[in-house]
């Protein structure tokens, strides 16, 4: 689908979701100040935090330079929650671009002018990262649809057009316009944690032509822990992370087999090959094979078959037309 408007920054909303990390917010929120363009809006969706999340948000609602929108919800329901309400919210108020992101980045002072000329070409777009250190920040944006995992080599340059075909997504970064949100609906809060941008990413290939752009528009501010292997890197997880991993991918194939992608013994051997990545994350990054962590691997298998054979199961609906706004 071909795009035709001029962009206009005053259109586009960043949705930011935080859970007591007032300290990063706050210079995520400093980062916007600073930022010629800014958006129109910002959306902060409050994942129930226990600091002082609230307070900073409020001491920046009179020197942001955009409308600020504060959501706390009443309990924490996790980054696929958080994004859900928080597209939902810049959905309803009429945006017609969506800049998802953690509190754990800030965004370059020129980053939504970057994002903004690609908007005339495309309608889901991924900007680039420099890493904690000022490195790139190295992401698989290719997905084998069989397997269900990141191709782990996706080509990192770029060619004189300045940027890639994608099929996947990161809610940290990812720049999409509202007609493309309508016709996917809200990221699924079921999956709580990992995946779900993925998925959404993917949803959203199968709409429009998705790209990364050879642009950097964020800087991560928080250091991570990762074992650097000179092509690419693995970072350092959690074990409820690790358990979503393998519990998710009961809700990826229910969102393949809803669009005839599903394939049953290349998506096992994904699963295998997941497990297979997180237990040499133990081993190298985190040198802790517990069988605590272990353990929630084997959990995470179990409910997500539990999901899987669950018939009931059904992928989020589309959004009701609401009209573009400034």
């Amino acid at each position: 689908m071909a795009v035709t408007e001029t962009f206009d920054p005053s259109t586009a909303t960043i949705v930011i979701v935080t859970y007591n990390r007032s300290g990063l917010l706050t210079k995520l929120l400093e980062s916007i100040v600073r930022m010629d363009p800014k958006p129109g809006r910002v959306v902060v969706i409050d994942n129930a935090s226990a600091d002082d999340t609230g307070e900073v948000v409020a001491s920046f609602r009179e020197r942001l330079g955009a409308e600020l929108v504060y959501r706390r919800l009443e309990e924490n329901t996790g980054g696929s929650g958080g994004f859900s309400e928080g597209m939902r919210t810049a959905y309803e108020l009429g945006s017609t671009w969506m800049w998802l992101m953690d509190d754990d980045v800030e965004v370059l002072p020129d980053g939504l002018a970057r994002m903004g000329a690609w908007a005339p070409r495309f309608r889901s777009i991924q900007g680039r990262r420099y890493d904690y250190d000022g490195s790139a920040f190295y992401w698989q944006y290719r997905l084998s649809i069989p397997l269900g995992i990141p191709i782990p080599f996706a080509p990192a340059d770029f060619d004189e057009t300045g940027y890639r075909a994608m099929n996947s997504g990161c809610f940290e970064g990812m720049f999409i316009h509202r007609d493309i949100v309508q016709r996917i609906g809200l990221p699924d809060p079921r999956f709580f944690i990992y995946w779900d941008d993925s998925i959404y990413g993917w949803l959203a290939s199968r709409l429009t032509n998705a790209v990364i752009v050879n642009e950097f528009v964020l800087q991560r501010t928080r250091e991570i822990k990762q074992w650097d292997m000179g092509i690419r890197h693995l970072n350092a997880s959690s074990d409820m992370y690790r358990y979503y991993i393998l519990r998710n991918r009961g809700i990826m194939k229910h969102y393949f087999a809803a669009h005839g992608a599903y394939r049953p013994v290349r998506f096992f051997a994904g699963t295998v090959l997941t497990f297979a990545k997180e237990i040499i994350r133990l081993a190298v990054v985190e040198r802790k094979l517990s069988r605590t962590s272990i353990g929630k691997l084997f959990s995470g298998i179990r409910d997500g078959r539990t999901i899987a054979r669950d018939r009931t199961w059904k992928p989020m609906p589309p959004l009701e037309p609401v009209p573009a706004r400034a």
